[in-house]
């Protein structure tokens, strides 16, 4: 890729950007959107907050935006998943800008990479006639992904390499155990999955009452880990079935303190037989109606 200068310097594709003027530039463009963040980032007159950043700091945020994407598509709401995504956009944008400051890439070298792999790994759509008449085969896609990571630091040494250390734990313990599967590494049949929970829990239950405080967090950290795999064979998402469960408890909860409310007290007067008895009632009430998640 063509390394150095600032993001607005390929007119070609982002057309001429006035970095002093951005808000008079056009609002559906994507180069208002770099020429606002170049302005941001510009010393003196930028904004001193985003003069602050770097990518270690702009990276939880960058997280943060892709689970509020996940969390409007989940609740099915377009008008915020609308709004979320040009969230994650920024991101993209912000990452892109302080690269080009540091002469490393710039936006037009993302949008130029990505465009390269979505044809290079689609050659069943975008191939010769022999490609396309040929199809995705099994495997395809990953033998694809390692062809591209040969030679270069991506290449994997190991079978687990390369399952990034940053997505949650449940997500990347999901991953974890399907490579690990896909060598035959797992169990024949589900009830040897079921055997250990119970093993698990039973070794959690001990070194709660013998273990220091790491010991305990290991043994919880291995019940979490057969969990996941209790649910992949189930073919449950671990992770998606905690959001739900998340979702239902934020519900129900939120039944007490309305329920206490209409009575006259609140969460700090109420006792927990109290909530108890409201919980319950909530609880009964989804069973009836079917009502099984958030």
């Amino acid at each position: 890729m063509d390394k150095g200068g600032s993001p607005e310097g390929n007119a070609e594709t982002t057309g001429e950007i006035d970095r002093k003027r951005p808000e008079t530039l056009p609002k559906r463009d994507i180069a208002t959107l770099l020429a606002i963040m170049a302005a941001l980032r510009t010393p003196v007159t930028g904004c001193p907050w985003d003069l602050e950043q770097d990518f270690a700091t702009i990276a939880p945020y960058t997280l943060e935006e892709a689970y509020e994407v996940a969390d409007a598509i989940e609740r099915g709401d377009m008008g915020d998943l609308c709004e979320e995504l040009g969230d994650l956009l920024l991101q993209v944008v912000y990452h892109a800008q302080m690269a080009a400051e540091d002469d490393a890439f710039t936006f037009d070298d993302v949008v130029e990479a990505i465009n390269t792999k979505m044809i290079r790994r689609h050659p069943h759509v975008f191939g010769d006639d022999a490609a396309r008449s040929a199809g995705a085969a099994k495997g395809f896609w990953e033998r694809i992904k390692a062809e591209e990571r040969k030679g270069t630091e991506k290449e994997h040494n190991r079978h687990l390499d390369g399952i990034p250390h940053a997505l949650p734990a449940l997500t990347r313990a999901l991953k974890l155990q399907k490579r690990a599967a896909k060598v035959g590494f797992d169990w024949p049949d589900i009830s040897h999955v079921l055997d250990k929970v119970v093993e698990e829990a039973r070794e959690l239950a001990e070194a709660r009452e013998t273990l220091a405080k790491k010991r305990q967090a290991e043994e919880f950290g291995d019940l979490l880990f057969v969990m996941v795999n209790l649910g992949r064979h189930l073919g449950l998402n671990a992770e998606e079935a905690l959001r739900h469960a998340n979702a239902k408890f934020m519900r129900r909860f939120s039944y007490i303190e309305e329920t206490l409310e209409a009575r006259g007290s609140s969460l700090d007067e109420a006792t927990l037989e109290q909530m108890d008895a409201i919980w319950d009632e909530i609880r009964a009430r989804d069973k009836d109606t079917g009502e099984t998640t958030g």
